[in-house]
């Protein structure tokens, strides 16, 4: 028996609440498929297209009429980790139901902590929301202030600082439920940023990338694995080219060659990469596997996704 934590990626989930609704009954079989396998698995997914939708929805109603607040950022992540967990845990629970499988499924609104100087608030660079054009990219910069970046050649997003976990307040609570044999839903879209206030935690705007929040949670749970869904069966170099290759296993020196040699974008496989290199790094049991949501049960046994490996396993 592993205990995994799985990091859904954006793939698994859906732009509006009716698509991610089909959607995650996709993430709930991979999901279910691991627990019968005689797994431990805690769920942590990301939230970049909802957070996006949430703030943008607050930010037009309240152009429209002043009495409609704007919402702020950690409030923003709070909401989006509800809607998200609700749909997942919704569907995992009937998944469960269907294998006649005893486990409960709960979703934690996560709180995590980050450091209030992160040099990450004075360099924003974590994409949210939706792509768009050069042309509107410009205009949404001009009228409401918003930082927009490209993103791996696939248009244009909004970016906003992106601190680094340093710890997890609920962690005792998700230990509690793993022990009891329970799926938990965690550290979702990264968790809402905080900073210590005094015997308790204020929200930051920022958003935590999911993948190294996936990375704390399954360092400080001690997990055998940290299982990264994404859109693709494995990592590849030389993306897009003639050349490209498939990578069975990533090393720490591997890493660290094409991460210099600029193989992985920061939207997309670069933070992935890094968040597993740092929770393999220095354990020689723990494996990280980046693969797709549709081989999730072929790459948890070596037969698809790429495997980043401690040194026992290299």
């Amino acid at each position: 028996m592993k205990k995994i934590v799985v990091a859904l990626g954006g793939n698994a989930l859906g732009k509006n609440p009716s698509e991610q609704l089909d959607k995650v009954k996709h993430a709930a079989k991979a999901i279910v498929d691991l627990v019968k396998e005689g797994n431990e698995v805690i769920i942590a997914h990301g939230n970049g297209p909802q957070v996006g939708m949430i703030n943008t929805a607050f930010s037009e109603s309240h152009l429209t009429n002043q009495a409609y607040p704007e919402m702020p950022f950690p409030e923003c992540g709070a909401m989006s980790q509800g809607y998200i967990g609700y749909h997942l845990q919704n569907a995992i629970q009937k998944k469960l139901k269907e294998e006649k499988m005893p486990q409960q499924v709960a979703t934690i609104i996560t709180q995590v902590v980050v450091d209030k100087d992160d040099l990450a608030f004075k360099h924003p660079s974590k994409p949210i929301g939706t792509f768009v054009d050069q042309a509107t990219a410009k205009e949404m910069e001009k009228e409401k202030g918003y930082i927009m970046k490209e993103d791996a050649n696939r248009g244009y997003r909004r970016v906003v600082p992106s601190p680094k976990p340093k710890d997890i307040v609920e962690l005792e609570m998700i230990k509690t439920l793993v022990e009891n044999n329970h799926l938990v839903i965690t550290v979702g879209g990264g968790g809402i940023p905080v900073i210590p206030d005094g015997p308790g935690f204020s929200g930051v705007p920022a958003v935590i990338d999911k993948d190294f929040a996936s990375a704390k949670l399954a360092d400080l749970l001690n997990c055998d694995m940290l299982f990264i869904l994404t859109a693709v069966d494995k990592v590849k170099i030389n993306f897009g080219q003639e050349n490209e290759k498939d990578l069975d296993i990533l090393t720490n020196d591997d890493i660290i060659k094409y991460i210099h040699d600029g193989e992985f974008h920061a939207g997309s496989m670069l933070p992935k990469v890094e968040a597993c290199q740092a929770f393999v790094r220095g354990h020689k049991n723990r494996v990280a596997i980046i693969g797709s949501l549709e081989k999730a049960k072929e790459a948890l046994k070596g037969d698809s996704g790429t495997r980043i490996v401690g040194e026992s396993h290299a």
